[in-house]
Parts: C-alpha cells; sequence; structure tokens
C-alpha cells in the first residue's frame, strides 16, 4: 500500500518560471547563460543567494484520499489508483546555492563581457506512479487470471549532486548578447533503476490452483551508498565522507549550459538557452542489483501438519521465504556506469512597453528605458519516460529602481492555472528577493497540483540604470 500512496503525494519541478528572464536576479544568468546583465559586480551571501523549492503532483492529491467528504477510504483508494496511469509521477528537485559570484569586464568605456561563478548543491528525484502493481495490489491475482501486469511501470531515479560551474556572458553588439556555462558535477549518491522490463502473470496451475510466471529483466545501479550504509561508518566520519563529495571529491561528470538573447527591434526581443547537457561518470562506491530471467512459482500447498508433530506456522512462512530466494536469484556487482542530466531547455518571446519619463534631463542617456514587459516562455526538460513540458505567460514591472515584479500564469504537467508572483529589492547594494508559485491552491496545501518558492540574498554594485 506504501507505493500507492507515496505516489499520490507531492512533486517537484525544475521550471523556474519566475526567475527566468528577470535580469535584475543575478541567479537568472543561471537559466539562461546568454541573458542580460544589468549589474558590474555581485557577490551571493553564502548558502541564502539561492533557495529553491517546489512542490507538485500530476496526479491525485493527498486531499483526494485524506478529505473527510463522507466517502469510505478503499473507494478513494480506488478512484485514485484507476484515475492515474504509468506515465503520473512523483518528483523531487530542491537546490541550495553555497557560494556565487560574478564581474564585468572589458574595455574601459565598455565592459560588455561578465563572469560569474559558483557551486550549488541539488537534489532530484523521479517516480513513476506503478499503475499494473497498484491494480494488482487492490484486485489481486485472482481475478486477473492470464493478465500479464508490467514490470516496465517501475521507473526511479534519485541524485543528490553539486556542481561547480563557471560562465561567460558577453554583449557582441546591440542586438545579440551570448553566454556559455562550464560545469563539473559532484555525485554525492545516486539510484537508477529506469529501463526495467518484463511482467508477470498468473495462470491455471496443475499441481496446485495456480502458477505464477515472472518473466523478468530488473536492474538498480547505486553509486555513494553502500559506504553510508556499512555497518562500521560512525556518524563523523560519514558527514566527512559526504563533505568531500560536496566539493568535488565524488563521482565527476562534465556538463555545459548554452543561451543567447536576440533584440529583434527596439521593444520586442527573444532568447533561448539548454541547459545541462552533460554526464556523471560513477566509479566509486558502486553497488548494483540484477535479476533476469524466467521463473515459475507455483504457490503454496496448504498441508497442515499432524497434532504434535512441531511443525509451527514460523516453519511455514520461512519455506515461503527460502523458496522464492531460491526461485529469485540477484546478481550483484560493481560494474561503472554513466547517467546523463536531464536536458532542459528554456525559450521566451517578449515585448517592452511603458516608455518612463523623466523629469531632469540626463543627457549621458543613450536608450530608451520601459516599465513594463510581458511575453510568453516555453519550458522542456528531458525524463525516463517523455518529456516534461510547460507554457507561461507573464507579465513584469519596474515600480522604480528598486523595487521590481513579475506575475506569471503557466499550464504544466499539474495544473492548468498555476498563477505565481516574485518580487526582487534593493535596499543600497543588498538585493533580496522572494517568489512563489500556484497562490490559488494556498488555501488547500493538501489538495495544491504545484507549489513552489524561491528566495536569496545577494550584495549587488548596479550599473547605471536607465
Amino acid at each position: 500500500m506504501f507505493f500507492i500512496v507515496a505516489s499520490c503525494c507531492f512533486s517537484f519541478s525544475q521550471n523556474k518560471q519566475l526567475l527566468y528572464g528577470f535580469s535584475e536576479i543575478p541567479q537568472s544568468l543561471l537559466l539562461n547563460p546568454g541573458g542580460k546583465v544589468k549589474n558590474d559586480f555581485y557577490f551571493g551571501i553564502p548558502l541564502l543567494s539561492h533557495i529553491h523549492t517546489n512542490v507538485g503532483i500530476t496526479g491525485s492529491t493527498v486531499y483526494d484520499l485524506f478529505a473527510k467528504d463522507g466517502v469510505d477510504f478503499n473507494t478513494k483508494l480506488q478512484n485514485a489508483v484507476y484515475g492515474m496511469d504509468s506515465r503520473d509521477f512523483f518528483s523531487v528537485n530542491q537546490q541550495l546555492e553555497i557560494f556565487s559570484g560574478g564581474f564585468s569586464f572589458g574595455s574601459s568605456y565598455e565592459k560588455n563581457q561578465y563572469l560569474s561563478f559558483g557551486l550549488y548543491q541539488e537534489l532530484d528525484f523521479i517516480t513513476y506512479f506503478p499503475k499494473d502493481l497498484a491494480v494488482l495490489a487492490i484486485e489481486g491475482n485472482q481475478n486477473n487470471i492470464n493478465r500479464p501486469f508490467k514490470m516496465s511501470d517501475v521507473s526511479v531515479a534519485a541524485e543528490v549532486i553539486s556542481v561547480f560551474h563557471v560562465g561567460y556572458n558577453k554583449k557582441i553588439n546591440e542586438k545579440l548578447t551570448f553566454g556559455v556555462r562550464g560545469k563539473i558535477y559532484s555525485s554525492i549518491a545516486n539510484i537508477n533503476s529506469t529501463k526495467n522490463k518484463g511482467h508477470f502473470t498468473t495462470v491455471n496451475g496443475q499441481n496446485n490452483f495456480y502458477d505464477h510466471i515472472f518473466n523478468l529483466d530488473l536492474e538498480a545501479r547505486t553509486s555513494g551508498l553502500a559506504s553510508l550504509t556499512d555497518d562500521e561508518s560512525d556518524s563523523d566520519s560519514v558527514v566527512k565522507d559526504l563533505t568531500k563529495r560536496a566539493f568535488l571529491g565524488g563521482n565527476l561528470g562534465l556538463g555545459f549550459d548554452i543561451g543567447i538573447t536576440r533584440q529583434l527591434n527596439e521593444q520586442w526581443s527573444m532568447d533561448a538557452s539548454l541547459l545541462d547537457v552533460g554526464f556523471i561518470s560513477h566509479t566509486k562506491d558502486i553497488e548494483n542489483y540484477k535479476i533476469k530471467g524466467n521463473y515459475v512459482y507455483e504457490g503454496v500447498n496448504p498441508i497442515f501438519p499432524e497434532i504434535g508433530s512441531g511443525q509451527t506456522a514460523e516453519d511455514y512462512w520461512n519455506e515461503i521465504e527460502e523458496n522464492f530466494e531460491d526461485i529469485f536469484e540477484v546478481d550483484t556487482t560493481t560494474a561503472k556506469y554513466t547517467t546523463w542530466r536531464p536536458i532542459k531547455f528554456n525559450a521566451s518571446l517578449n515585448y517592452i512597453f511603458g516608455e518612463q519619463e523623466y523629469e531632469d534631463c540626463n543627457c549621458t542617456r543613450t536608450e530608451k528605458s520601459y516599465l513594463n514587459r510581458a511575453g510568453l516562455q516555453f519550458f522542456a526538460m528531458s525524463r525516463p519516460k517523455q518529456p516534461q513540458l510547460a507554457l507561461t505567460a507573464y507579465y513584469y514591472r519596474r515600480l522604480f529602481n528598486g523595487l521590481q515584479i513579475k506575475t506569471t500564469y503557466t499550464i504544466d504537467s499539474y495544473s492548468t492555472y498555476n498563477i505565481g508572483l516574485g518580487v526582487s529589492a534593493r535596499l543600497g547594494g543588498m538585493n533580496f528577493y522572494v517568489m512563489a508559485d500556484n497562490f490559488l491552491q494556498l488555501k488547500n496545501i493538501y489538495n495544491a497540483q504545484s507549489v513552489s518558492l524561491q528566495l536569496g540574498f545577494n550584495y549587488i554594485f548596479n550599473k547605471n540604470e536607465n
């Protein structure tokens, strides 16, 4: 029952539509290294410059199962299971920036290049809803004779990594800005089991009521977990090991981001980015498990012993356990493997309007300044079974030089009415931003399809603003 309820909980997404294109916030360069830059120099407050979590679900919610509405729980559970399919998923993504910074450089009269860098920790987890196994758990196999239950529904991947990155941004001319970011990944822990095959089928038996046929090709690959679960490891050594892995001491990999911004005319622009094109090679602390083959289990013959024979119920179940251990041979290996990062794509079309008027003449001002921006943003991310997509309409408003807001309306895998709001404020050089999604569903968090939060503190030296 546990996996059914767990699959109906919350989900995290890596779409950051509120932060994307919000150029007053330095962390927006992490979503488009070719975005516009509006500071000469900045540094993030360590461990506080960017904190991100996002929670949601593609299927039934916790409220669907536990609401006090007079409906029997078993009925709710059945409705939840039958209302979902094997493409529904439960995923988690969380990021914590450890340190970051950036500075502009170039000729003395025009600093049109920018270098940014940092280190952040990320957790990414996804598991798809095992529809066939959930139906089997509810209905049993007696009512499903000769029906194959797919093992491919079992698909899960999880990892905790740290990422050290260096980005380069250049304003080539007034219409074109380009950027690229190189990344070194350090895997702290990884679990990967996304290519399972096979099925389980119950048929009428000859020696017993039923024969249970298993055609299996299952594999789970792990790295960084065996040493952490070692009985000889104490808490101090575990913390020391995790810290070492976080600072490029784990299984390593390489990747890159690329981005561009194109000014179409004075008021229209477009931009795009491709993120996390990379891999991690797992060579240390590996433990893999594999079951492959055809197995037949004829079930249990309920032969009851005579009184005084000495056989107990415990002996009876121990025999069943031994039978399963004999049938299913788990092959444990330490073979190296490679995982690919989930690639993310962003693109947006933007229109600025509402020219700002100035009371005093400023003869050094070279371009117009606009208070408003609106547009559409598209997001896509690769996932084991199918891409995760989102489309966002947004409105941005600069209230004054030290305060900007952005509101979004997003259609994604979770809902068709996700409304978000982001605010960036600056007092002197100190910048603070906070962003949250799905305000309409906050009144009942247990029935929310998705809720996200981003916040951070930076110290920024700004360019002269128009």
